[in-house]
């Protein structure tokens, strides 16, 4: 299994240049067969521009989940350029008709564009908890807390190697957890259980908690901790803060180097091949 990074910021874009490194762009992970192309993308923030420019010449046939509908994780889908000549399953958290749904962050006023007035071959779904295949792919969807609407999480196989992915996620809904940074849930470690990679919401530090938890996320330390309690190989830190810089994420990977499980902050660009 290929994991192709191509946003890795929360909230929104962040532009300049203290946010090279790790790049601006907004939620968004490719994954790829070994010796294929990404057919299978797990949300469609302003990441699915970078991932037009690295397909390219080569159009986009596959599936796109989304996590929940922030603008965070839905502003690229009308700037996928790869899929213009392509097809592209979209699959929402089910909760009423996808089109409609979808249709109240991509359209008029909002957007000059409809959903079905994107360019290419676009199918729009419901998808609901529970187990399912996805462009051959091993996909358990479970609900996990988030402010602002339905939201979930997901553990993807193809048979070789699993990963989870946590976008957004806000466990101090379901009250302090242990160590005050939420509770370490039935979803969350199921969803995490041995992976090979955990990608985690680390939007927020433990000392920064207090004041932003209504914002619904989670901090970098919740991520490790969960990933450790699960038995994941490995964690990456993701949907940075927007405001965060890149010697701010780099201090703060570095302060989990001498830990009991191996931790990197994700960036643009990055590619993890699993198993490894």
């Amino acid at each position: 299994m290929r994991v192709i990074f191509c946003g890795v910021r929360g909230s929104t874009p962040a532009p300049g240049a203290e946010f090279v490194r790790y790049g601006g762009n907004t939620s968004c992970v490719a994954l790829a067969r070994d010796g294929e192309g990404p057919s299978f993308v797990l949300d469609g923030g302003t990441g699915t521009r970078r991932l037009s420019r690295l397909l390219r010449p080569a159009s986009f046939e596959g599936t796109i989940l989304l996590g929940h509908l922030h603008w965070d994780h839905t502003q690229g889908l009308p700037f996928f350029s790869a899929a213009e000549h392509g097809r592209v399953d979209l699959f929402l958290p089910a909760q009423g008709d996808p089109k409609e749904v979808l249709g109240r962050v991509v359209g008029p006023p909002y957007f000059p564009l409809r959903p079905d007035e994107l360019r290419g071959r676009w199918t729009f779904n419901s998808l609901e908890a529970g187990q399912h295949d996805v462009e051959g792919w091993s996909v358990l969807a479970l609900d996990i807390p988030h402010s602002g609407g339905r939201t979930l999480g997901y553990r993807v196989s193809d048979g070789t190697a699993t990963i989870a992915y946590l976008s957004d996620h806000s466990p101090t809904q379901l009250g302090a957890g242990p160590d005050g940074l939420g509770e370490y849930h039935e979803a969350a470690l199921r969803l995490a259980d041995g992976v090979d990679l955990l990608i985690h919401d680390a939007q927020h530090t433990a000392v920064e908690l207090p004041a932003k938890a209504f914002l619904g996320h989670a901090t970098a330390e919740y991520a490790v901790s969960l990933g450790e309690r699960a038995g994941a190989k490995q964690v990456a830190l993701s949907h940075h803060d927007p405001d965060r810089t890149d010697d701010e994420i780099d201090a703060i990977q570095a302060s989990f180097e001498l830990g009991t499980i191996a931790v990197f902050a994700a960036a643009e660009g990055v590619v993890v091949d699993l198993p490894s």
